[in-house]
């Protein structure tokens, strides 16, 4: 585990500008869907890179601007939609007004190295975020959709932070805009390797609505569980804690399963299940509690939607058990491994996503956080390939660790991932060791008798 580092204040040369798109953009109010609309996505995508060669600050302007006209809702402002009067930035239907002000741009300066940070990288703390221009603003909706700071270091390297509104794209959203910014830096004459679909329609809800499924990590009431996890969260310190699993450790974990899984088995679903047993473990919850995962699931080809949909076009999946039932030991990985898949399959029930969307018209209901693990894969969207001209970056990463489990890619290093999650102070050492436990790991393959498995078998990567 990587140690943390306090880091020093940011120097400004001067203060940030706005960037506008280099040419004119449709002066349109942009629908949002039930899927980009929901409220737990109210915040941005805050990435972080570290790069050990910096590139010119004008031309990263410039080809900034030139790639904010086909991406140009980014350069736009969140408003409440019309047809809604409240003064409450969480319960209204917002859309974009695409009016071309621009992404805010920051220049700073820190007296540290690229070596001195790359491995206290890994786990950021709040410190971190003086690396992100701070915007002093009434609410969410006056942050603007795109905010960027680049910070030179005194080795001649670069910090690039970005924030990236969730509710005008996704993970996959923000890599496509990211990988045309760093082609346009590049080139500016240069042909996009994929156009922006922008228009929202195709995902908007059935009138009447018709919620045909249950879906249960939503919930209209507020919960009263017997315990909230997320109250537990914030009633004491939260540390970053990072685990790095190479593919010999994936099939490791994979021996466990094989006896009763016959369906191809993804490192996704493998890392994700032991996550969240490692993680209910350590919390000593309740054994009948019931613990959750919700996990998020790209549907655009479900949803047949148009190449280079920039839109939300994901959905969380949601896998339910109890406490006792899912940290046995004679399951190993297999209860929770099976209720990842049957999540999953569920999705491709003829009508289910509509459901999901329609179910959302209801602006009373709410993501039930409150016994649940959330888990974002980020380890498969190619964000630690991004290249303005000077190389690849040194490490990839968000700009800070939250309650929500990231699975993230290792650069250099595909095959494979990295898992952050923050959890609180008193069970960092239980977490520690039930996801490092590997001595149990080899007691389960010499049980199991299957000595012989191979990757390839189960789909290792």
């Amino acid at each position: 585990m990587s140690k943390s580092l306090e880091l020093p204040d940011c120097l400004y040369p001067r203060p940030p500008i706005r960037v506008p798109p280099s040419a004119p953009t449709p002066k349109i109010t942009l629908y949002l869907s039930n899927l980009d609309d929901q409220k737990f996505l109210r915040f941005s995508i805050k990435y972080l890179y570290l790069f050990k060669k910096s590139v010119s600050l004008d031309m990263l302007k410039s080809s900034l601007s030139r790639v904010l006209v086909d991406y140009y809702p980014l350069a736009g402002r969140l408003m409440r939609s019309s047809i809604y009067h409240e003064d409450d930035d969480h319960h209204s239907k917002l859309e974009v007004d695409c009016n071309g002000e621009g992404a805010l741009f920051a220049e700073a300066f820190m007296d540290l190295t690229a070596q001195e940070l790359l491995e206290p990288s890994k786990t950021p703390n709040d410190s971190w975020r003086k690396l992100l221009y701070r915007v002093e603003a009434h609410s969410f909706l006056d942050v603007p959709p795109l905010v960027i700071q680049v910070t030179s270091l005194r080795c001649g390297g670069m910090i690039l932070c970005t924030a990236i509104n969730h509710c005008i794209c996704d993970g996959i959203g923000t890599s496509q805009f990211l990988h045309a910014w760093a082609q346009f830096t590049k080139d500016q004459k240069i042909n996009p390797t994929m156009t922006p679909f922008h228009w929202r329609h195709v995902l908007r809800s059935r009138d009447p609505p018709q919620v045909k499924f249950t879906h249960p990590g939503y919930t209209r009431t507020k919960p009263t569980p017997q315990v909230d996890l997320r109250k537990l969260m914030q009633s004491q310190p939260l540390v970053a804690t990072t685990f790095t699993f190479g593919p010999s450790e994936v099939v490791r974990l994979k021996k466990q399963c094989v006896p009763l899984l016959r369906k191809q088995t993804t490192t996704f679903e493998t890392i994700a299940a032991h996550t969240w047993r490692s993680w209910v473990k350590s919390l000593n919850l309740d054994p009948t509690l019931t613990v959750k995962l919700l996990f998020s699931v790209n549907v655009r080809k479900r949803m047949n939607l148009p190449e280079g949909y920039y839109g939300n076009g994901f959905v969380l999946a949601c896998a339910e058990s109890t406490v006792k039932n899912l940290i046995t030991a004679n399951n190993n990985l297999r209860h929770g491994l099976k209720l990842i898949q049957e999540a999953k399959s569920i999705l491709d029930e003829d009508g289910y996503i509509m459901s999901m969307i329609d179910l959302l018209e209801d602006e009373n209901m709410n993501l039930d956080v409150s016994t649940s693990l959330v888990i974002s894969q980020w380890s498969r969207l190619g964000l630690e390939d991004l290249d303005f001209g000077e190389g690849k970056p040194m490490h990839m990463g968000p700009l800070t660790s939250g309650v929500y489990c990231l699975l993230l890619p290792v650069v250099g290093d595909a095959n494979s991932v990295r898992v952050l999650v923050s959890v609180p102070e008193s069970v960092v050492e239980s977490f520690r060791h039930h996801m490092m436990i590997k001595e149990s790991w080899d007691k389960d393959d010499e049980k199991n008798n299957i000595g012989g498995y191979h990757a390839q078998q189960n789909g290792c990567i």
